[in-house]
């Protein structure tokens, strides 16, 4: 079973803070060791944060799960002994003491990456569901709970700028058609 060459996704966990560190090491190691058709694609989920310092706007791109990197790759042979003896990296998650790394569901991986269901992506004339000035509640993220007032529709990437009330002050929030649902 594990001469297969099927990609799998599965998560990295690695020091909190190191994130993408842990990162470009995997990826250099791998390309180094001549390892690359068995790990396709080592991602650090984050995501875009808008934080206001000196009264100016900067937009930072934050770790989303702290602590996790996601690689997705054919485990065999020495790929996973490599991936755990790299710098920063504690281990698979979801692994038993001595057993294999266990990957994750396909419903994980897309939510994981905030991927909208290739489905909805594969229809091209799909209705865009929200309009401007509609109320929506935020549904994923940390904004989770929160009420806004949709003020852009990005129709080709699937997002929204949905402007949201925190502590009083409106503030703007991109978000995924996914993250928000009508009121």
């Amino acid at each position: 079973m594990a001469t297969d060459s099927v990609m799998k996704w599965y998560v990295v966990r690695a020091i909190g803070g190191q994130e993408n560190k842990v990162q470009s090491y995997i990826e250099t190691e791998i390309n180094r060791l001549g390892l690359s058709d068995f790990v396709s694609q080592v991602i650090v989920p984050k995501e875009k944060v808008v934080q206001i310092k000196d009264g100016k706007k900067i937009h930072k791109e934050k770790v989303y799960f702290p602590g996790y990197i996601m690689v997705e790759a054919n485990l065999s042979g020495e790929v996973p002994h490599v991936i755990k003896s790299i710098t920063g990296v504690i281990g698979f998650l979801g692994e038993t003491k001595g057993g294999e790394p266990v990957p994750m569901r396909k419903s994980e991986v897309n939510r994981m990456l905030g991927k909208v269901d290739e489905l909805s992506v594969q229809d091209e004339n799909v209705a865009i569901p929200f309009d401007i000035g509609e109320t929506v509640k935020v549904v994923d993220g940390p904004f989770n709970g929160f009420d806004g007032t949709i003020e852009k529709v990005n129709e080709e990437k699937r997002k929204l700028e949905v402007m949201v009330k925190i502590f009083g002050r409106k503030t703007p929030l991109e978000l995924s058609y996914m993250q928000v649902e009508k009121i």
